[in-house]
């Protein structure tokens, strides 16, 4: 157990570490988001067209925030960007739970939204910047195991808070995010690289939109995300039409982030080493089978079922995705290359509850799994199609070491040493 532990946290540098529990204690407190439509609907009184305007505005928000934040990040720097965003969303979150004309909150969760997302690719971009490539995979792991586990502790905090006032939401929240800000303000030091690159800088993000192999990435990687985010808006009307409850989709959601918490820690020792695209189409194939396999479920513990194994899918994909990214990003660019990827996720999320309700009230929910199926079928295809071109991006790039010389956590005597490592373009 000691060397596993050493292997799963060992050898990371201390700015990991100080950006890995801004993470957890932002997620810890990430109220306002989860309860939003509840808090507009039943404290503001407002209709549910009324607050569904607003949530979208603040998607709206979001998607210019993590443009507009990957740009800063690569021009301005990484620690200024988050900074600007971290207290002026500690400064919005106060404002919109003060707020009481719907004008108001309109364009308040418009600017929370905009703040709030534009913090995400200058934070992705840091740590690329400080962790190695033979450690990235472990270190998205650990980072998207805090996410999941900051946000079930949240969601039951969130509960207890409304109970007491709903203000107390936004002031908690807003908390977190400036203790967030605190750390970065203190202890983070600045990671935009200095180094001159082969590739030109002066043409924005329209550089990266013209990059081929990273267009075609996320392009392929749309049609997971639209399938994913069916669990947030198909599934729980599925389960309804079967006579279950609101409650029972609580509990059987809930397995996703105690299965994540409970094992994302093993994934990496999994994974590492593996051909990233082989890793992704694997995951995409189980994400579909337990998408599918929703067609054929009528009890809660079939529904529970699906959900253990399209969570694993998910949990196999995550960090795979994160590092694919993070190699195929030149040097300079990073917080822009983070900032498009954020913008297809925010894309696919917003697209996910159209195109699954319409296939849904027209075709059925049978059609829905099994064309869930059939997409990450494709998506595994294009992830194995697009792999020779991805490792030759890698490899003219080259391993890139990390911004700071810092001290890190060693690795008990153990664990595999690096020098066995497998060299960074195969991952």
């Amino acid at each position: 157990m000691r060397g596993w532990f050493g292997q799963a946290v060992g050898g990371l540098p201390r700015q990991f570490w100080l950006l890995w529990t801004g993470t957890l204690i932002n997620r810890l407190g990430s109220f306002v988001v989860i309860f939003l439509a509840i808090y507009l609907t039943a404290d503001r009184h407002f209709s549910q067209s009324r607050a569904g305007l607003v949530i979208g505005l603040y998607g709206v928000g979001g998607a210019i925030g993590t443009t507009v934040g990957g740009v800063l990040a690569d021009r301005w720097g990484r620690k200024p960007t988050m900074l600007t965003a971290q207290f002026g969303a500690a400064a919005l979150m106060l404002a919109l739970g003060f707020a009481h004309d719907y004008g108001q909150i309109l364009a308040v969760t418009f600017l929370l939204g905009v703040f709030t997302e534009a913090v995400r690719p200058a934070f992705s971009a840091m740590m690329v910047d400080v962790v190695p490539d033979r450690d990235r995979v472990r270190a998205f792991s650990l980072n998207y195991w805090a996410i999941n586990l900051g946000f079930a502790l949240s969601a039951v905090g969130a509960g207890l808070a409304a109970k007491v006032d709903y203000l107390l939401l936004f002031v908690v929240d807003a908390g977190t995010t400036l203790v967030t800000a605190l750390i970065c303000l203190i202890f983070l030091r600045e990671t935009k690289p200095t180094v001159v690159v082969k590739q030109r800088d002066s043409g924005g993000m329209i550089t990266v939109l013209r990059d081929r192999v990273f267009m075609t990435y996320l392009l392929i990687s749309a049609g997971g995300i639209v399938v994913m985010m069916q669990h947030m808006s198909t599934l729980p009307i599925a389960m309804t039409s079967e006579g279950l409850s609101a409650a029972t989709y609580g509990w059987v959601i809930a397995v996703n982030g105690v299965l994540i918490v409970l094992g994302q820690l093993f994934v990496p020792r999994l994974i590492d080493g593996r051909s990233p695209a082989r890793v992704l189409a694997l995951g995409s194939l189980i994400i579909g089978v337990g998408f599918g396999l929703t067609a054929f479920a009528h009890a809660p513990w079939f529904f529970a079922l699906t959900v253990i194994v399209w969570t694993l899918g998910e949990m196999i994909q995550s960090p795979s995705n994160a590092t694919t990214v993070a190699a195929l990003s030149p040097p300079s660019m990073r917080g822009r290359y983070q900032g498009l990827n954020s913008l297809g996720w925010s894309a696919g999320t917003a697209l996910a509850p159209i195109v699954g309700g319409l296939t849904q009230e027209h075709l059925g929910n049978a059609a829905l799994w099994i064309g869930c199926f059939a997409v990450c079928a494709l998506v595994a295809v294009g992830h194995l199609a697009a792999a020779p071109s991805r490792e030759r991006r890698i490899r003219l790039l080259g391993p890139v070491e990390p911004v700071l010389d810092e001290p890190t956590i060693p690795v008990p005597a153990v664990a595999e040493p690096v020098a066995d490592a497998p060299p960074s373009h195969a991952r």
